[in-house]
């Protein structure tokens, strides 16, 4: 009975301190999720390309606004069929004629604000590129995080199951523990080899996609020192904020005002258009002539093709109109979901943080000292910690979810909430003991709250 007490205090070591942060924790800015965004905004096709049709639609805007090119015409007219009579027949000469068309006042510069806004409509896209690849690194990071906390978690239940299986030995040898006790401790530490591997899969998954994103080759370490309880808490966006920085709304509402300059140009396209003509006449040794002409479109056919292009542009502008109100709507549904979501996981946080980690790890500890004093049983000390470390594994997806929700949040995203996911802790007996993943934390796993179709996950611009 003296081996056997003596061995308890080891393993209340082994129980490590709950992974707490005082509420006036303030993280800072992390340099490895920093350099990941900087490479991945720096050298990412996705986004050279969007920054190339910014480009190349602010070429057009001064195109727009040109006048058509000049037309030069070269001509002869002779009298007879038998020689040049140019210098000997009044009627007979060369022609040099220059024509300039000009469009009714007002058409260019409405040709060249539909072409600046055009620059606005490929810029709301490559916004939409880059929120999207910085929501990428971010969820990619988190992800990193996640399963190597889950990893460190995995590590100090395999050392709490080695301590275990050797007290358990122990008393099995002294004749105070069965063999069931050694069989069940053996039995855990190589379920938890499958999860050991399961997480290791998981990290290198994680590494690849931010290697991905980044450029580098997909085997790159990426190190880090920081944890999840490391990562700054984003301040809470609202609903006003998340439209500002909404590309999809910005580009409808540029797609309104781009249709409304279209609809006044179908107005004046339904005015004449005129050239100007100007011609010098060479005659030899006879006076030169010439001549300036005035010419103008007649747009006679304007009930069939001007009227109708204006309609069609009216039409447009409808619809342009009822795209920024589904666009709004949903971003707004979007934004209330999170924000529930957000609300209901720091509450969650808070909970784990401030009391029922304490409770866990206290209920843990009280099992471990009442198996080692020979007054319980080796299953309530492996459900004590099965319950503990499914109490930690819950408090990193809490904290991994609140992050999604919050990059979200930030990324104006009109589809539903990618969550961030990680590995499997331990085997399917874990959960005995331990509290429930809560509620919030799968809801937040899943779409947040909302049909997974409702609305479209991009605008058209």
């Amino acid at each position: 009975m003296r081996r056997t007490l003596r061995l308890v205090p080891a393993l209340v070591l082994v129980a490590p301190a709950p992974a707490q942060a005082p509420l006036s924790h303030s993280p800072l800015p992390d340099p490895v999720l920093a350099d990941l965004l900087r490479e991945t905004l720096e050298g990412h096709p996705d986004l050279q390309r969007a920054e190339v049709a910014v480009q190349m639609d602010q070429e057009r805007v001064p195109q727009a606004g040109v006048l058509p090119d000049p037309s030069l015409s070269l001509g002869l007219q002779n009298d007879g069929f038998k020689r040049i009579e140019v210098g000997r027949m009044e009627t007979s000469f060369y022609s040099i004629g220059f024509t300039q068309p000009f469009p009714w006042p007002g058409k260019r510069g409405l040709r060249k604000d539909v072409a600046a806004i055009g620059v606005d409509l490929s810029g709301a896209l490559r916004t939409r590129v880059q929120m999207g690849l910085e929501a990428d690194v971010r969820r990619g990071y988190t992800t990193l995080l996640l399963v190597r906390g889950q990893k460190k978690l995995l590590d100090q239940q395999t050392l709490f199951l080695e301590e275990a299986e050797r007290l358990a030995r122990t008393r099995y040898e002294v004749g105070q523990g069965s063999q069931g006790d050694l069989l069940r401790a053996q039995l855990e530490r190589t379920r938890l080899q499958l999860a050991a591997w399961s997480l290791e899969a998981e990290e290198r998954s994680a590494v690849a996609d931010l290697n991905r994103l980044r450029q580098h080759d997909p085997a790159d370490p990426i190190p880090t020192t920081a944890g999840l309880t490391d990562l700054a808490e984003p301040a809470q966006l609202s609903p006003e904020q998340v439209e500002a920085r909404s590309p999809e709304l910005a580009g409808a509402y540029a797609s309104v005002k781009q249709t409304e300059k279209l609809v006044e140009l179908a107005k004046l396209d339904r005015r004449p258009d005129f050239a100007v003509t100007a011609g010098l006449m060479p005659r030899g040794g006879l006076d030169p002539m010439w001549q300036v002409g005035l010419s103008v479109s007649l747009p006679i056919y304007g009930h069939s093709k001007q009227q109708r292009a204006l309609a069609e542009h009216q039409h447009h502008l409808r619809g342009q109109g009822a795209e920024v109100a589904s666009v709004r709507s949903l971003l707004r549904q979007r934004t209330e979901e999170r924000t529930i979501q957000v609300q209901t996981l720091r509450r969650t946080r808070d909970l784990y943080r401030d009391g029922l980690l304490l409770q866990s790890e206290a209920s843990f500890q009280a099992a471990l000292a009442q198996y080692g004093a020979g007054r319980g049983s080796f299953l309530g000390a492996l459900e004590a910690l099965n319950g503990w470390v499914g109490d930690q594994g819950s408090y990193l997806q809490a904290l991994a979810q609140l992050q999604a929700q919050h990059i979200a949040l930030s990324e104006a995203a009109l589809g539903p909430t990618v969550p961030v996911s990680g590995g499997t802790l331990g085997p399917a007996g874990m959960s005995k003991g331990g509290s429930e993943t809560p509620a919030a934390t799968k809801a937040a796993a899943k779409a947040p709250g909302a049909p997974q179709d409702s609305g479209p996950a991009s605008t058209k611009m």
